[in-house]
This record gives C-alpha cells, structure tokens and sequence, in this order.
C-alpha cells in the first residue's frame, strides 16, 4: 500500500489512505490493541471522519502488532471502574462497534493473531474478515462475567447460525485459524491477512463507489426481513443509483470498451 495520506486519532488508531482505499490501524501495540475508553473514542472518531469521507471506497481495518489483531476490553482498565463509571463508560465503548459497523462503503477486517471479545467483534463488524494462520477468534466474555457486548450477540448468529454462535458463546472457547474458516468465522484463509485484505480492498475499489455503497445498504437493511420486504429495500436502493453518474458512466464505459471513470455520485 503506497501511502498518500497519514491521520492520527489520538494516540491509539491510525488512519492511512492509498488511491480510494483507507487503511484504519489499531495501534496501541504495548497492549495488543486492548480496546481502552480513550481508543474506543478515537475509533468512533477515526470511523466518523471515514463515514463522511467520500473518496474513500474500501476501509481495511488492520493492527500495528504482530501478535494480536485486537484482545478486546481493557479489563485492567475495567477493574478500577465504579458501577457508575462503567455505565458511564458504555455509550463510548459502544460507538466504536457501531462506527465500524455503520461505515457505508465496504469494509475488510484483516485478523492476524488474537482476535477475542471485542476484537472479534470488530472484526465481525465488518463485511468480509480475511485471516492467516496465526489467527484465533473467540467470544469469551462469559468466562469473565458479561457478554459479547460489541454486537458479537447479534452478529455471529447472522454470521453462523444461532445454534453455532450458541456453542461459542456458552463455551468461551478459542478458536484456531483452521477451524474458524470451517466453521465461516473467517471468510478467507490467506498467507498474509494484511496484504491479502488490501488486495482485495483493491479489486472492490476498482468498481462504483455509488454503487458499493448502495448494494452494502441494500443487503444490511434487507437482511433478516422476508423476502417481499427485502425486494422493496433492493428496489430503493437501486433507484438510488439508475439516475446516477457512475450508472452513466458505467454503461458508456461497458459499451466503449474502457476503464470506467467513476464521478462517484
């Protein structure tokens, strides 16, 4: 990745940009990207500023150590926590999860080492999660007396089916690379999560940010209603796009036999 732009968001998480792919880097190593109230604040920034940032097509979320894409809650910080504060606490936490979830262009999570707890849901947050061998995944917050409280609840039953997430969940347990892309925890099992999670951010990139964007919203709002339903949210989406300059310029481009030059609206 040739990086033309660099934004810190605090001390913890980085942004980078290349042609219209951003890089979002979890980046408090000393760590392993434990998911303090300061780094949960600026993911929540780094993913709004993301969100309102129409050049970019793809975000890849990615981490700076070489152990961990991310091991979750900050538990140490978490202990010296009031009731009062944790409950104070929880609004930020939970705008990091939903920032990365709520981000409207596509996204890749590329998962080298532990991603557990919250880290995993991050990951799950996003719409492909690219993996190499190191890897292991896991939900083990009821090991430590909560729950997956970052989606992980409501995104691995959509992602495994309910009675898959229940095992994981009940259990706690880790799971290793091999098995998480049996099971579908991963989607895709590669040498090098990083290079192949930019890789692929790069084919994505190379196509209608209108049309990412539409069919990502068409597919997040759509799922889960019946199928009726689910047409009409297609249906708007696609009007969304009929009358755009990228579905102009996607035909001209189809039918001139060329690389198309998205106006991206």
């Amino acid at each position: 990745m040739s990086v033309q732009s660099e934004q810190r968001f605090g001390e913890f998480v980085v942004v980078r940009k290349a042609e219209h792919v951003a890089e979002l880097v979890l980046d408090r190593p000393k760590a392993m990207n434990a998911v303090s109230s300061e780094m949960a604040r600026s993911i929540g920034a780094a993913c709004d500023a993301l969100a309102a940032d129409a050049s970019v097509r793809v975000t890849v979320l990615t981490s700076s150590n070489d152990r961990a894409f991310c091991v979750g809650a900050d538990l140490k910080e978490r202990n010296s926590f009031t009731d009062a504060e944790l409950v104070r606490q929880r609004p930020t936490a939970r705008g990091a999860y939903t920032g990365v979830l709520e981000l409207p262009m596509p996204t890749v999570a590329a998962v080298h080492g532990f991603a557990l707890g919250g880290g995993f849901e991050l990951a799950l947050a996003c719409d492909v999660i690219v993996a190499d061998a190191t890897a292991v995944v896991g939900l083990p917050e009821v090991s430590v007396g909560v729950i997956p409280g970052g989606g992980g609840t409501q995104l691995l039953p959509r992602r495994v089916g309910a009675a898959r997430a229940a095992e994981l969940v009940f259990t706690a347990r880790r799971v290793e690379a091999a098995e998480a892309r049996e099971l579908g925890l991963v989607d895709l099992l590669e040498d090098d999560a990083r290079t192949a999670a930019l890789e692929l951010a790069g084919r994505i990139a190379a196509n209608s940010p209108v049309g990412l964007r539409a069919a990502k919203r068409a597919m997040r709002l759509g799922h889960g209603l019946d199928l009726r339903a689910g047409l009409e949210v297609e249906d708007a989406a696609w009007r969304s796009v009929a009358f755009s300059g990228d579905r102009a310029e996607g035909v001209a481009a189809f039918n001139e036999k060329r690389k198309p030059q998205w106006p991206g609206e």
